[in-house]
């Protein structure tokens, strides 16, 4: 199973369509945050995708949790945008927070930068921007060997 990962789209709809059309497996979708409006305008394109969205310090007046937990594949992912985390100066508030969650993914945006690092037992994945300059988004494959997460980098 793929499930398609996305952050920080920033009114770039007609970028996140173009990703979600490139990846025609992915039926799971997670947005990050910053850009949930982007979502709205696209979601009814794909009625046969699965969109999981939290909102991001730019998503003003939104009415989606700041954090959420699914399953999929028996592997707990946690979800944000990572802001009220302060992700920009480092990573232990969000793993400590995944890992209280019991979590083994943490997906998380706000910072623009594509990550993909595995510590002790733990999935921190953030797929960077797709309204930036440097755009890219990630996906991960759950597979009967585990978990393969993937970063794409866009050309512009």
């Amino acid at each position: 199973m793929r499930v398609l990962v996305v952050s920080d789209t920033h009114g770039n709809a007609y970028a996140l369509r173009r990703v979600i059309e490139s990846q025609p497996d992915a039926k799971i979708i997670f947005h990050l945050g910053d850009g949930i409006r982007d979502v709205d305008k696209i979601s009814d394109e794909f009625p046969n995708r699965e969109f999981f969205v939290v909102s991001g310090n730019c998503d003003f007046a939104a009415f989606c949790p700041e954090t959420d937990m699914k399953i999929i594949e028996n592997r707990k992912i946690f979800y944000t945008h990572g802001h009220r985390y302060n992700v920009k100066s480092g990573l232990y508030r969000i793993a400590c927070a995944a890992r209280e969650r019991g979590a083994d993914i943490v997906l998380f945006g706000h910072t623009h930068q594509p990550l993909c690092e595995y510590d002790g037992g733990l999935y921190l994945f953030n797929p960077g921007s797709l309204g930036s300059t440097n755009p890219s988004y990630g996906y991960i494959d759950f597979t009967p060997a585990g978990v393969v997460p993937q970063i794409v980098e866009l050309k512009r």
